[in-house]
């Protein structure tokens, strides 16, 4: 098993709750179907004993291999000459990353995987630079927080900042290799490591630039670069979270203030990424200092009641309500200290959110997992020590027994559904008696 990452703050903060409850013949379309179709449809045995026959065994057995031989394709596909094939190669290994755990797959050819993707990132087009990116940056998490991603990391990570720091390259090679920057360096570095700074002075680089000039006056957003900052803001924000107390206190006197002014910016996805780093940063000065208190607070209350109640109808409606909701929580945990909890269920456990930093971990795993994260928070000893789970659960018959299939449910939530259409059908009927 892969190697947890030791002294996470996303683990480490006292009153954290966690609940319990293809063939060589085959078309690039087909194998990425059929690699995320064996993945989607395989039992998760590894942790949970099912009662079953010899037969049923051999079954699974057989589907593992028949898997394995996909990725196996997949992974030669990203050194094909045809850029589609290698487009097609990276999406597949995306897809397969994300929703399973491949850790003793991986291990055996992570040095072979880390060629492809250099090899992509060197030569290919922003699109291929991009899903690079984003396939390494789940080849970390999948590696876990041990000596295999620390080393991919330094290997891979000249090429990154490479590509980041480039102003021709592509828009969303740039964002990608943020992303992955923060990320990889999150899960595979210790705290106040030289990777650590020289990461987040690299991530500065790139989202300071949206800062005000001398006169106050925020900079013309060039095409693109707003998503850029976004990234690299959140990415850097991330790596924050990892900062001993006199690293933090630099950081919050730097950037806090001009953090404030980008609020302003005409992008409504870079102000609510400036206004959860602001949260995020009020929070972690509050951990370190008790009294701590912003700077010209009672000015970036009105600015965050402004943007809270923002009604602006050149806005998008749905921009409008997102903005106004992210706000509405800035503002609570600014003015009262207090922070609306999330619960996060998967399998028959749950991982509680409840502060802002927590909040940015989780949310830079949903980014890169998407909806595969819940997986590895039930199986993946890197997210389950970030977040104080434990040992993956191993769950006898009986208990799996208990839980209801999904056929069942169907049938259930079909009864229900018509019971209260009846029901609201015998209310709304005019000649119904009132009483």
């Amino acid at each position: 098993m892969p190697r947890s990452k030791k002294g996470k703050r996303g683990s480490g903060k006292p009153g954290i709750k966690n609940g319990v409850k293809g063939d060589l013949g085959a078309s690039d379309d087909e194998l990425t179907s059929d690699v995320l179709s064996h993945y989607s449809s395989a039992s998760e045995t590894t942790s949970v004993m099912d009662e079953g026959t010899g037969g049923e065994q051999v079954d699974e057995q057989t589907a593992q291999e028949e898997t394995e031989d996909k990725l196996k394709q997949c992974i030669d596909n990203l050194m094909d000459k045809s850029s589609k094939t290698r487009l097609a190669g990276l999406e597949s290994l995306r897809q397969a990353f994300s929703s399973r755990l491949l850790y003793d797959f991986l291990t055996e050819r992570r040095l072979t995987v880390s060629d492809c993707l250099e090899r992509s990132l060197k030569k290919g087009s922003g699109e291929e630079q991009a899903a690079a990116a984003t396939v390494f940056t789940l080849l970390c998490i999948q590696l876990g927080g041990g000596d295999e991603a620390e080393e991919g990391f330094k290997m891979l990570r000249p090429i990154l900042t490479a590509i980041l720091i480039d102003n021709s390259a592509s828009i969303a090679a740039r964002q990608s290799c943020a992303r992955a920057l923060g990320m990889c360096c999150y899960v595979s570095t210790a705290e106040e490591g030289e990777d650590l700074i020289k990461s987040l002075a690299l991530l500065e680089s790139v989202f300071m630039s949206s800062y005000p000039n001398r006169e106050g006056t925020l900079p013309t957003p060039k095409p693109g670069s707003p998503g850029l900052h976004c990234a690299a803001l959140q990415a850097w924000s991330l790596l924050v979270t990892l900062c001993p107390a006199s690293r933090l206190t630099v950081l919050l006197d730097l950037h806090l203030p001009k953090l404030q002014a980008c609020l302003q910016s005409s992008d409504v996805n870079y102000r609510i990424a400036v206004g959860e780093t602001i949260a995020l940063l009020v929070e972690l000065g509050r951990d370190i200092e008790e009294n701590f208190e912003v700077e010209d607070s009672d000015s970036l209350c009105e600015c965050l009641k402004s943007l809270a109640t923002d009604g602006n109808k050149h806005r998008a409606k749905n921009d409008r309500r997102k903005q106004r909701s992210i706000f509405r929580e800035v503002l609570h945990y600014i003015e009262n200290e207090d922070f609306s909890e999330e619960r996060i269920r998967f399998g028959v456990e749950s991982v509680y959110i409840d502060s802002w930093m927590r909040r940015r971990i989780y949310d830079a795993f949903k980014e890169i997992l998407e909806s595969g994260v819940r997986h590895h928070l039930q199986f993946n000893p890197l997210l389950r020590d970030i977040f104080g789970l434990g040992a993956p659960l191993i769950l006898d018959a009986a208990v799996k027994a208990n839980k209801i299939s999904r056929f069942e449910k169907h049938l259930f939530n079909s009864a229900a559904f018509k019971a209260r259409t009846k029901q609201r059908a015998k209310v709304r009927d005019k000649r119904a008696d009132v009483m």
